[in-house]
């Protein structure tokens, strides 16, 4: 599993016009072919009426997939700047597809490659861009007396992130923390509490953040 990564905040879209032609740029998360797929023909099946359904994808945590599709416009103007714009900002797991409804002006390649580019790139902008940063949870069990200090200097620490807090017999305070500073946070949280808590680490999960 990669330590860090960027992918696409969320599934969105964003419309631009160029030369009267609308360009719909519509994006979302997929970690599996078939589920780039799948948008490409979900996007494909909503503007069935469109003139081009243009689609680009990178999978895998060193890009292993790849693909690029004109979809009838003149080739290489449409998908892959579209999949380049995505290597640019260093996003995985992401797949766009734009949509052209054409304006009766053409743009010739260069103007294609710049609008479908553009496109991905304000897209991009306005759907927002994550990072997401393997982090492990390790979980501070300790009596309620301690919650109001533990809290206040969690929420003020540079390093280690609150991530929940369980109201049990004893209260459960969940905290992300970087794997190689596993250990200082112990110290840390032990020298914090008196050595009072109870302290043991939980999965590991991606905590995103946004860029």
């Amino acid at each position: 599993m990669l330590l860090q990564y960027y992918t696409v905040k969320n599934a969105g879209e964003h419309e631009i016009v160029i030369e009267k032609s609308k360009f719909v740029a519509q994006i979302t998360r997929a970690t599996t072919e078939e589920a780039a797929q799948a948008f490409i023909q979900e996007i494909k099946k909503k503007h069935w009426d469109a003139t081009h359904n243009c689609s680009a994808y990178l999978i895998g945590e060193h890009n292993q997939i790849q693909k690029a599709n004109d979809d009838g416009e003149p080739s290489g103007t449409a998908g892959v700047p579209m999949l380049e714009v995505l290597k640019k900002r260093d996003l995985k797991d992401t797949v766009v597809v734009v949509t052209r409804y054409f304006g009766g002006i053409k743009l010739g390649a260069g103007g294609l490659i710049r609008a479908y580019g553009k496109a991905v790139s304000e897209g991009l902008n306005a759907i927002g861009v994550v990072e997401r940063r393997l982090m492990r949870v390790i979980h501070t069990k300790v009596d309620y007396t301690w919650l109001g200090k533990i809290e206040n200097e969690l929420r003020s620490h540079p390093s280690f992130i609150l991530k929940e807090i369980h109201y049990l017999d004893m209260v459960e305070v969940e905290t992300y923390v970087a794997e190689e500073m596993k250990e200082s946070f112990v110290d840390w949280m032990t020298e914090l509490t008196n050595g009072q808590a109870e302290i043991f680490e939980g999965e590991t999960e991606y905590l995103e953040t946004d860029v």
